[in-house]
C-alpha cells in the first residue's frame, strides 16, 4: 500500500478515527437536512436559472416551488454542472444556480475542469453530498471514503469553494452559490433523508419550451 511522504501509520489510524465520528455526528442529526436547504436558497434565488440534477436534487427543487427557470433534468447523470456552465455563457447577466448531489457530481468531474477553465463569474453550484447513491439502493459514494469535490474544483481553478461539514454552518455555502464571483462550488454534507416525491414536469420537450420562453420571451 503506497503512504504519502511523511505520514505514518498512526496519522492513518487517526484519520480513519476522525472519519468514524463525523459520520457518527451525521448519522445522530449533526448535518443540515437537504430540503430544508434548498427551500432556503430558492428563497433568496431571485431571477437566477437553476439547474437540479437528476433525482433527489430535482425533488427537492420541485418541492421548494415549482419555477418556469427551473430546468431539471430527467436521466441526464453527470450533466448538470455543465448544462450550468452552457447557460452561464449564453446568459452572462444572469445568475445561474447548480443544485446537485455527490453521486451526480462525480459522474460529470471532468466538467470542472471545463468550467474552471472558462470562468463564468455567474456560476454558483451547491453539491448536496449524503455520501450516497439515492436512486439506486444508497450504495455508498467516493466521498464515503474520503473524497473532495470541493478539494477537486479547487485544484482546477475555480474562483471559489467550500466544503461544510456535519455542524457547520451552512448560510456561508448559500451566500457563496448565490453571490459571490464564480465559478464557485459549495459540497455541503447533508443527512440521509426519505422525503416525499415532489415529481415536476417529465415531459423534456414542454420543460424546454417553458424554460426558454420564461427567458427569452417573445423571440424563444
Amino acid at each position: 500500500m503506497s503512504r504519502a511522504k511523511g505520514r505514518s501509520k498512526d496519522d492513518d489510524k487517526a484519520a480513519s478515527k476522525a472519519a468514524r465520528k463525523a459520520r457518527k455526528r451525521r448519522a445522530a442529526g449533526g448535518a443540515p437536512m437537504r430540503r430544508e436547504l434548498v427551500a432556503r436558497l430558492l428563497a433568496r434565488r431571485g431571477d437566477a436559472l437553476v439547474v437540479p440534477g437528476l433525482g433527489s436534487s430535482a425533488w427537492d427543487v420541485a418541492a421548494a416551488g415549482d419555477h418556469p427557470l427551473n430546468f431539471y433534468t430527467w436521466g441526464a447523470m453527470g450533466g448538470a454542472a455543465m448544462i450550468g456552465l452552457g447557460l452561464a455563457i449564453a446568459q452572462p447577466e444572469r445568475r445561474v444556480l447548480v443544485v446537485t448531489g455527490d453521486g451526480e457530481m462525480l459522474m460529470g468531474l471532468g466538467g470542472l475542469a471545463t468550467i474552471a477553465v472558462q470562468r463564468p463569474t455567474n456560476l454558483g453550484i451547491l453539491v448536496l453530498d449524503n455520501e450516497h447513491y439515492g436512486e439506486t439502493g444508497r450504495q455508498k459514494t467516493h466521498t464515503h471514503h474520503g473524497v473532495d469535490i470541493a478539494g477537486m474544483a479547487a485544484a482546477a481553478g475555480f474562483a471559489d469553494t467550500m466544503r461544510v461539514d456535519a455542524g457547520d454552518d451552512a448560510d456561508a455555502a448559500l451566500d457563496l452559490v448565490l453571490d459571490a464571483p464564480g465559478p464557485v462550488i459549495a459540497c455541503v454534507k447533508v443527512a440521509m433523508s426519505d422525503d416525499p416525491l415532489v415529481l415536476p414536469e417529465r415531459d423534456g420537450p414542454r420543460l424546454k419550451d417553458r424554460f426558454r420562453q420564461a427567458l427569452l420571451g417573445a423571440v424563444a
